[in-house]
Parts: structure tokens; sequence; C-alpha cells
């Protein structure tokens, strides 16, 4: 999965894969019917650039997503169409510490619905792996810019 990135798009449902840009947006696949879209830069969010609110910090998603694949054994979680208290109960589980001020159940609905998605593509462990190498990368430089 390298140099994959996952994107959302605003006012679209699911996931879709990035597979270029243009001068005024880019280019993205459904994982789900795989149909492209052009979208412009505005309308996107990377899924590696979303985080997660608790008391203390942010979350990035892929490490709560990475909760949920040990939770689960990589495979599906409970559906984004369940009742709130239920999402909400297995979110905690998930994530104590997520803030119930900034964390609306429409995040938390998203939350197991790009999760089950990732899964039922195939992606997610792919995407998991790749986001951990990427952080160990990250903290390889950390350390070698602290040795100098």
């Amino acid at each position: 999965m390298k140099d994959t990135r996952i994107i959302s798009v605003a006012g679209k449902p699911g996931l879709y894969k990035l597979l270029t840009s243009t001068k005024s947006g880019v280019v993205a696949e459904s994982l789900t019917d795989k149909k492209r879209v052009m979208v412009p830069f505005t309308s996107i969010s990377a899924l590696d650039e979303i985080a997660i609110y608790t008391y203390n910090e942010e979350i990035p998603l892929w490490k709560v997503f990475d909760t949920m694949a040990q939770k689960n054994n990589f495979e599906q979680s409970i559906s984004h169409k369940s009742p709130k208290a239920e999402l909400e109960k297995e979110f905690r589980e998930i994530l104590p510490e997520f803030d119930e001020d900034r964390v609306y159940p429409s995040h938390i609905k998203k939350v197991f619905q790009w999760y089950n998605l990732l899964s039922d593509t195939g992606l997610l462990k792919d995407y998991l792996d790749w986001k951990k190498e990427q952080e160990e990368e990250y903290n390889k430089m950390q350390e070698e810019k602290e040795e100098d």
C-alpha cells in the first residue's frame, strides 16, 4: 500500500483512494464501487490527517483503527447503523478518554463506518502497516536529529 492515500470527500459517503492531483483538485476512486470522481482540494480530508479529541490530546484516527483492529482481530466491528448508545459504549471500550463535548455521535458513526469499509475492502491491514512504517521512519529521523 505504499503511498496510497485514503480520503473522505465532503458530501459523499464512504472513502476514496486518491489517484492523482490536478490544477484544481484531485481524482479519486470510490473504495466501494470503484467510480472515479473529480473533487476540489477544499472538499477532501486525508484519513491520516484526521484525529479524535481526548481530554488530554488528539489521537490520530489510524491509531483508533489499530485499536479496533486488535480488538476485532481485523474483522468487522459493530455496524455504524447500531443504536447511538451501543456505538458510544463500543467506542468507549476502544478510546475511553474521548472528549464527549467535542466528539459527536455522527463522528463515532463515521469511525465505525470507515473502519468497516476498510475491513471489507481488505485495505485495513495494509493501511495500518503503512501508517506504522511511516511513524517508525519519523521516529528514527527524530532520534538521528537529536544525536546531531
